[in-house]
């Protein structure tokens, strides 16, 4: 791929725009709260866009072409069915009490609800979480810039970390938010054109369609069993396990989204802001899966493209790029580029002022300095910052030993996110729910998606203890990870409880469906959570039947 120089002079001006924009906002970050919430001051549709696109980072760009390219259509389901559905539940049901609570993160709600053991617990393994969705994200744009420009990977791995760190470091929370919104509208103009003419080159989907196997073009037709999917699952371990279980504990209880939610200016703004999100979020797969289910019929058509190889597989993880140097001319080489820039930097600022926020009030606050001034707290946030990008450097070395990034975070979700939504499930709607229950079922869910990941084998994946059962694909494996993690907390967590004494219902109020008044919402009808949640529910119903 050579780059002319109006592809340059879009990446830089690009740069320049979004260190303007942390610059211009330095001078608002003038206390922990700007620096690490925004304030809570920030309107309903940029907080809706970055919802969006906080989860539409390099390693989802590249990661969901990837796995576009290594499972078809049945990838869709990550956005139709491990998404949208939490998503509504999100903001019908949980920002209420997010919002309402005042808590400053989602290990804080958790102290609020049962007890400080418990936000311990969450803000510890939350903050390793971070970390490595962050080197997952250092990692792909490394993979970036070693494709383009030639250099080594350990080069591209700390130049992206430098970028970022100034980045972050100058505007806070509202930077990354501002910076999200633009990211977004970038990804579309860069990639949808790629989506475009790699579908129009392939014949459209009817060309594609005939040169691929049906079960790459199909998302519900072929899970009757695991054997007959390249992602090796059923319909039940794609319900359960991503539609249900990784789907709502990532976008119910990661606070890197809900942190966007809670930064609106008002308690209507928080519930609207994913729902509003759920459309745009439909329509990305048209935009970054079907590139990647392209790019395998153009590869037996004869007309220059080929699948990009690494060891004695392909490197799905490459289809992206390799795509824009077939495709794209100067000028739109430099647009598709700035927006692998953007999501990149989005992405991982997104995750670092998540952690900078977890670090400093629910880590450094709470166990290292209580009672410090306020100036002292947005030292430590950014100093956070700091040692957040060079942990992140590590664990993007870690991200190497496997052919598609998506495969790696969703083992992460599952081991944290899986188990921390049973817990919010029976906090939230069951009052009986105790703090030694959850801190207990935390633990227990845990264990037991690291015990589930060392019995089993998926492409030369986990059975680290021993190999009691193989999975056909690692995407399985994470499924069947995150359902055992998930049931394993839901049910130690109700036993516990039962064994132990619950809280005052006093105490609950304002954090327990039930005994907290669900706020009456003045907008329009047409913009209030019940329509806008009906609308997108029947939207997502039309696209799973078109493509079945």
């Amino acid at each position: 791929m050579t780059l002319a120089f109006i592809d340059y002079a879009i990446l830089a001006l690009y740069f320049l725009f979004v260190l303007g924009i942390g610059w211009r906002l330095r001078k608002r970050m003038t206390s922990s709260g700007e620096f690490l919430m925004s304030g809570r001051s920030v309107p309903v549709w940029i907080t809706s866009l970055a919802f969006v696109a906080a989860n539409l980072g390099a390693q989802e760009l590249i990661g969901m072409s990837a796995s576009g390219a290594k499972y078809g259509i049945m990838t869709a389901h990550f956005y139709w069915l491990g998404a949208i559905p939490a998503m509504i539940f999100v903001g019908v049901f949980m920002m209420p009490f997010y919002y309402g609570s005042r808590a400053r993160s989602v290990p804080e709600y958790l102290k609020l609800r049962f007890d400080e053991k418990t936000r311990g617990f969450n803000a510890l393994t939350f903050a390793v979480m971070t970390i490595f969705s962050s080197g997952i994200s250092m990692y792909a744009l490394g993979l970036l810039f070693q494709f383009l420009l030639g250099w080594s990977f350990t080069a591209s791995v700390l130049l992206s970390a430098c970028i970022v760190l100034v980045y972050t470091f100058l505007g806070g929370l509202t930077s990354a938010i501002y910076n999200e919104v633009l990211q977004f509208f970038l990804t579309v103009v860069g990639f949808a054109p790629l989506a475009i003419l790699a579908v129009w080159k392939a014949g459209g989907w009817e060309g594609i369609s005939s040169r691929l196997p049906a079960v790459m073009t199909h998302s519900w037709k072929y899970m009757g069993s695991a054997a007959e999917n390249p992602m090796g699952v059923d319909w039940f371990g794609m319900v359960a396990g991503l539609g249900f279980v990784l789907s709502f504990g990532y976008w119910c209880t990661n606070f890197l989204v809900v942190q966007r939610a809670m930064a609106a200016d008002s308690m209507s703004g928080a519930r609207r802001t994913p729902l509003f999100g759920t459309f745009p979020k439909m329509l990305i797969p048209f935009i970054v899966i079907v590139p990647g289910i392209a790019a395998l019929a153009l590869a037996q058509m004869g007309v220059g493209y080929v699948l990009p190889v690494k060891g004695d597989s392909y490197d799905y993880d490459q289809v992206l790029t390799t795509l824009m140097a077939q495709f794209y001319p100067s000028g739109m080489l430099g647009v598709g580029l700035t927006a692998l820039m953007a999501s990149f930097m989005s992405g991982m600022a997104g995750n670092v002022t998540a952690f900078n926020t977890v670090w400093t009030y629910d880590i450094y606050q709470s166990y290292i300095r209580r009672e410090a001034p306020d100036a002292h707290y947005l030292w430590m946030g950014r100093a956070a910052t700091i040692f957040g990008v060079a942990l992140s450097i590590a664990a993007a070395y870690l991200a190497r030993s496997y052919n598609n990034i998506m495969d790696l975070l969703q083992l992460v979700f599952g081991m944290v996110n899986a188990p921390l939504f049973a817990t919010f499930l029976l906090g939230m709607f069951w009052k009986r729910a105790t703090g030694h229950g959850a801190f207990i079922g935390l633990l227990s869910g845990t264990a037991a998606a690291a015990l589930t990941h060392g019995l089993t084998l998926a492409e030369h994946k986990g059975a680290w203890i021993a190999n009691l059962q193989e999975f056909r694909s690692t995407m399985a494996q994470n499924f069947w990870v995150a359902i055992f993690a998930w049931t394993t907390c839901f049910v130690v967590t109700i036993l516990v409880s039962l064994a132990t004494r619950p809280r005052p219902v006093d105490e609950l109020k304002g954090l327990v469906y039930g005994l907290t008044p669900l706020p009456r919402d003045d907008a329009a009808w047409w913009a209030r959570p019940a329509p806008v949640a009906m609308a997108a529910g029947v939207l997502l119903v039309i696209l799973n039947v078109i493509f079945w």
